[in-house]
């Protein structure tokens, strides 16, 4: 009895043990699958008790106790009378036209998902790499078919990365993720609209999407406004406090440019309010003798306070007068920066009211780019689309 039990556990019960041989780095288990009253034709689904011959089929199932295991099925060929041609009866776990059952597929996944590479796998289970790498991204597509299903998400989150050198340029890609459930939604090809229009159609709840959250990009604007009519943007506050960093970072090289003052970088890159009373006082000293890197500084520091508001009504008077105030400069860096944020008006404002912003998208690039470091590189993006969003919650 405890060895039906076993052989039942191991097998299931559609299949039933007949004997065992020995092989080379394994054992060889002859099975033959428990016959029905009927078979179903997997054509017409017809009921068929017309037996047609026999048939034997090698596959290889999961290993136990470290052994390779090679299952010799016996099955039985019926005719089925609407068609009028002959089929082969299925078994359970194996899908047609496949010498390997899924136990032995997700087996090799999970093993893909632990080691370094797929080199390492394909050496644990003593087959090929290619074999490896079909069966990895074929239980990965598997596993992400449910996202076929899955509607927009309520509040969306939009930003892009580098995928891969082409022809003309770098090649990117767009990250779409769920930022109010904090999980990866989808990845498409390219950052252009109208590439984005022709790959994201398909998935419904258009009109669920109430905000979306993106970087300071014109092309994700006009694909958002044209895509999602009912949602409200929002501006990351990550990518608009960054506006004003380049001019600072390119002055302050003008200034010095050698690696022995990297510690004036930091201080001047970090907020006011985590500096010590010493480590301001030397830094307004240094800025005193350097007027126009004061400007942009204090600029900075005016950008930091804007964010630390509370309420949309006081947030946009403290911007009006803070666009006023930067109509007077004289700096191009500056006059750049209030063009730019007049444009982004209203989006900046919005966080104001939702308090949302890009982080996780962020933490998901982070994810896909060390999907590409670890994999050196990918040139399909239809693999590195199953890669990226296999090793991203959702």
């Amino acid at each position: 009895m405890p060895e039906r039990q076993l052989i039942k556990f191991i097998l299931g019960s559609e299949l039933k043990l007949i004997r065992t041989e020995r092989r080379s780095h394994g054992h060889t288990w002859i099975v033959e699958k428990v016959r029905g009253a009927h078979e179903i034709c997997p054509r017409c689904a017809t009921p068929s008790t017309r037996r047609y011959g026999r048939a034997t089929a090698m596959v290889r199932d999961e290993a136990v106790r470290c052994q390779m295991i090679w299952l010799k099925v016996l099955k039985h060929r019926y005719y089925c009378p609407t068609c009028r041609k002959p089929f082969t009866e299925s078994v359970p776990g194996i899908l047609p036209r496949r010498r390997s059952t899924q136990r032995f597929r997700k087996s090799i996944l999970n093993a893909s998902h632990q080691f370094t590479n797929l080199s390492v796998a394909a050496r644990s289970h003593h087959c090929s790499r290619s074999l490896v790498g079909q069966i990895f991204y074929e239980q990965m597509e598997i596993k992400l078919r449910e996202r076929r299903t899955q509607r927009w998400p309520s509040v969306l989150g939009i930003d892009e990365h580098r995928f891969r050198r082409g022809k003309y340029g770098a090649e990117f890609v767009t990250m779409l993720t769920d930022v109010g459930r904090r999980r990866a939604f989808e990845l498409a090809e390219s950052k252009s609209g109208a590439d984005l229009r022709k790959q994201l159609m398909h998935i419904e709840g258009r009109e669920d999407v109430r905000l979306v959250v993106l970087d300071l990009s014109r092309g994700y604007r006009s694909f958002v406004k044209d895509m999602f009519p009912q949602a409200r943007l929002v501006a990351d506050k990550f990518h608009v406090l960054r506006l004003i960093t380049p001019s600072l970072i390119r002055e302050r090289k003008q200034i010095h440019g050698h690696r022995q003052d990297l510690h004036l970088r930091r201080q001047l890159l970090r907020s006011r309010q985590r500096l010590d009373y010493f480590q301001r006082s030397d830094l307004d000293r240094y800025l005193a003798q350097h007027p126009k890197l004061n400007e942009l500084y204090r600029m900075k520091e005016r950008m930091h306070e804007f964010y630390r508001i509370r309420g949309y009504n006081r947030a946009r008077t403290v911007l009006m007068r803070l666009l006023d105030q930067m109509q007077g400069s004289k700096l191009e860096e500056i006059q750049r920066l209030r063009r730019t944020l007049k444009d982004w008006q209203e989006e900046i404002l919005e966080y104001f009211r939702s308090r949302y912003t890009n982080a996780f998208t962020e933490a998901m690039n982070s994810i896909a780019k060390l999907v590409q470091r670890r994999g050196c590189g990918y040139r399909n993006f239809k693999n590195y689309r199953i890669r990226t969003l296999s090793a991203c919650p959702a």
